[in-house]
C-alpha cells in the first residue's frame, strides 16, 4: 500500500530529475510522524490543561531522583533550551502551584526546583496518559519491531552527533 511520500517520489521519478531522491523515502515519513505524533501529544496534554513544555519540565522533575528536585540549570540542559525559557516556563508552573523554587539552606544563590503535591498528582495523570497515547500510536508495530526501530532511530541519531 502507498502513502504521500510514494507519491512525491513517483512524481520526481516521471520528471526525470537527476537526483537520489530516496533519503525522501525515510526523511519524509519521520517527518509526517512528529506531525502526528505531536498532534496526538498536544490533544494528551490539553486534558491535563498543560503544553509539551510544562510537561516536559513536570516529567523531567518526577523522572529526577527522590526528593525529585533540579537546579534551574539542570532543567534547561534537560529540555534543551535557553536559561530565558526555562526561567518562563517556571514562572508559569509556579504560578500555577505545580512546582516551587527554594533556596538551598546555607547557598542564598542556589535555587532548587521541586514538584508541590499539586505538580505531583498533575504529572502522574499526565504521564499515564502519555505513555497511553505513544502506546496508541505505536500499536500497529509488534513489539520486535518497535525495538528495531528504536534502534535504527537511535543509531540515526547517533551518526548525527546525538548521543
Amino acid at each position: 500500500m502507498s502513502d504521500h511520500v510514494d507519491h512525491v517520489m513517483e512524481q520526481w521519478a516521471l520528471q526525470g530529475v537527476d537526483l537520489d531522491v530516496s533519503p525522501m523515502a525515510v526523511v519524509g515519513r519521520i517527518k509526517r510522524l512528529a506531525q502526528i505524533i505531536e498532534s496526538e501529544l498536544r490533544v494528551t496534554y490539553n486534558q491535563h490543561a498543560i503544553d509539551a513544555a510544562a510537561f516536559d519540565v513536570l516529567a523531567t522533575l518526577r523522572r529526577s531522583p527522590p526528593p525529585h528536585q533540579l537546579t534551574p540549570a539542570e532543567l534547561m540542559r534537560a529540555a534543551m533550551v535557553t536559561s530565558g525559557a526555562i526561567t518562563q516556563r517556571l514562572d508559569r508552573l509556579e504560578g500555577r502551584g505545580l512546582i516551587s523554587r527554594d533556596r538551598r539552606h546555607g547557598d542564598g544563590r542556589s535555587i532548587r526546583v521541586s514538584l508541590t503535591p499539586e505538580g505531583r498528582e498533575l504529572i502522574e495523570g499526565a504521564l499515564k496518559d502519555n505513555f497511553a497515547t505513544q502506546g496508541r500510536i505505536l500499536a500497529g508495530l509488534t513489539p520486535a519491531q518497535r525495538e528495531r526501530l528504536g534502534k535504527d532511530l537511535r543509531r540515526l541519531l547517533q551518526t548525527l552527533g546525538d548521543a
